[in-house]
């Protein structure tokens, strides 16, 4: 019998929906500087990193030339995690001992083929992915979404400066604790943070499209928060047909590559919301043809120590009628919540 199936990222595209002037300016170029710079109301102390490169237009001249980053403004220290495309390092700014972490993203493979055994070989460039992930990352405010300070670019690198999670992912807080489940009401506490900041970016359009533990940081008092907006879209008027993400959090139409809308998130809500109670993702198997035919079938059996809360939560969210998965605003208020999170 071959090994269980592990996370295994996919991509593929089929012809997206053109999207309206509701989403920020997208070209296949390289990205535009724009101006991240925090507003004072929401810079904490210590002298966050306030720009990026910036066009300093000699015909405005009433407006203050924007900070131009360099790798030389920071001192880099260690490793925090290792992608496919590059590296995440603790990071910081000289001038104001501001610590940061600064995602180093290698230019030379942001064009790759991606193959996956099952759903076949895609040509999937990871360019536009950068490109959305600052054009989306940098505007978010809320306090479960990692912030996004700036970013620059030299010859062979794209370097993104971002908050500092000292917690790390919640996938390796999850490895750590007994038989890898927690407590309902961490959990619960978990998923209610989840949905604050799920409602947060689909009132603005926005769709993660790869909501998992591993995308998922730690804060300074263990606050969640939502990262890696690589996979994120703006969903303006249209659906969707892009096939990303992690073929166990794959909502049915995804791997059917049918058109998709932010219901997706939920579907994804579901799942991260089993595994973090029951240790495992609910459509795990042994193939990935298996995975793909619980996920279509919607197939999954919670154990029996979950209680009936916990488990009417999911089981609303796991629905294959993506009209019919619980909205978040009814998600924030189910019972299950209501019993294990203090809201004041």
């Amino acid at each position: 019998m071959p090994p269980p199936v592990s996370r295994i990222a996919v991509a593929s595209k089929s012809k997206p929906a053109v999207e309206k002037a509701a989403a920020p300016k997208t070209d296949e170029s390289q990205p535009e500087p724009m101006d991240t710079t925090p507003s004072s109301s929401d810079r904490p102390d210590a002298g966050q990193p306030s720009g990026t490169n910036a066009d300093t237009n000699q015909s405005a001249p009433q407006k203050p030339a924007k900070k131009v980053w360099t790798l030389s403004n920071f001192d880099i220290g260690r490793p925090l995690g290792r992608g496919k495309f590059g590296n995440v390092y603790l990071a910081r700014e000289k001038e104001t001992k501001f610590v940061i972490a600064l995602k180093v993203l290698f230019k030379k493979q942001a064009s790759i083929l991606t193959h996956h055994a099952y759903l076949g070989v895609h040509a999937q460039g990871i360019e536009h992915q950068v490109r959305r992930e600052i054009e989306i990352q940098s505007h978010l405010r809320h306090p479960n979404i990692l912030r996004m300070y700036g970013y620059f670019h030299d010859e062979s690198r794209i370097y993104l400066i971002l908050e500092y999670a000292p917690g790390g992912t919640l996938f390796k807080e999850q490895q750590q604790q007994p038989f890898k489940r927690f407590p309902e009401k961490r959990c619960a506490i978990y998923v209610y943070s989840l949905v604050s900041a799920l409602i947060y970016l689909h009132e603005r359009n926005v769709i993660h499209r790869d909501i998992k533990p591993e995308n998922l940081l730690l804060g300074h008092g263990g606050e969640l928060k939502i990262a890696d907006f690589g996979w994120s879209v703006h969903e303006p008027t249209s659906s969707r047909t892009t096939l990303c993400g992690t073929l166990d959090y794959l909502s049915p139409e995804m791997v059917q590559g049918h058109p998709h809308t932010k219901t997706v998130d939920l579907w994804s809500l579901g799942v991260l919301a089993y595994e973090l109670l029951c240790g495992k993702a609910p459509f795990l198997a042994n193939t990935y043809e298996e995975t793909y035919r619980k996920i279509m079938k919607v197939q999954y059996t919670v154990p029996p120590d979950v209680t009936k809360a916990a488990a009417h939560l999911i089981s609303r969210l796991l629905v294959k009628d993506p009209a019919s998965r619980m909205p978040l605003e009814n998600v924030a208020t189910h019972p299950w919540i209501q019993l294990h999170v203090d809201k004041k």
